[in-house]
């Protein structure tokens, strides 16, 4: 009975341990996908035009301190210099992504790739595995490591990448739908699912829309 007990008490411990250690994973598991979430927008809003500007503003300050300060402190004029030089710097690598992702939909919709899309929409079929990897290549080639942003997510299905792709190219659900040969309904559930596992909150298929196109 008491050789019962012990064995008992020592299953109870190792099963509390684990659970314990399997809770603790998943804790880390998302605080590090909510830190790769939260890289992503802060990259994406120091790209838009108010941040460009807010930064030209700090420039202009940061000119008229070492104006100010002449020859003097040179520590504190070699800090102001850096820091001036990393905002010139943010800013010009903003530009040009702002440059690049407005030129990017032009050479989207006329690439080779997409009319083929556009013909598998008026023929009412699937994407072949070929097509998927040439729009993949596409994707990729101008908008750097958007498949890898996606992966280091969340460990997606074929279906789940898919989709995003298709979202990243500007087409409407219920052509992803058609182009998947899935439902239309389904479509809307991959986009709200990912977007809860992702941010570990509900929202809606829009709200994964919108993020995928920040990538």
């Amino acid at each position: 009975m008491i050789y019962e007990i012990i064995i008992g008490i020592l299953i109870y411990a190792v099963l509390f341990v684990v659970t314990v250690q399997s809770s603790r994973r998943k804790v880390l598991a998302i605080q590090e996908r909510m830190d790769k979430v939260r890289a992503l927008q802060e990259l994406q809003q120091a790209q838009t035009q108010q941040s460009i500007a807010h930064n030209e503003a700090k420039i202009r300050e940061l000119e008229t301190l070492l104006q100010k300060l002449g020859d003097e402190n040179s520590l504190l004029r070699l800090e102001l210099e850096e820091k001036k030089a990393t905002l010139s710097y943010n800013n010009k690598v903003a530009i040009i992504e702002n440059e690049k992702r407005q030129q990017a939909e032009t050479v989207i919709f006329s690439s080779d790739i997409y009319r083929r899309l556009q013909d598998a929409l008026n023929k009412g079929r699937s994407l072949t595995h070929q097509e998927w990897t040439e729009l993949a290549e596409l994707v990729n080639s101008i908008y750097t490591g958007f498949t890898e942003k996606l992966y280091s997510l969340y460990r997606m299905t074929e279906q789940d990448y898919h989709v995003s792709l298709l979202i990243k190219v500007r087409i409407a659900p219920k052509d992803i739908a058609l182009l998947t040969a899935h439902s239309k309904e389904s479509i809307a559930s991959t986009r709200s699912r990912l977007f809860q596992k992702v941010f570990n909150q509900k929202g809606s298929s829009k709200d994964w829309d919108d993020f995928v196109l920040t990538i």
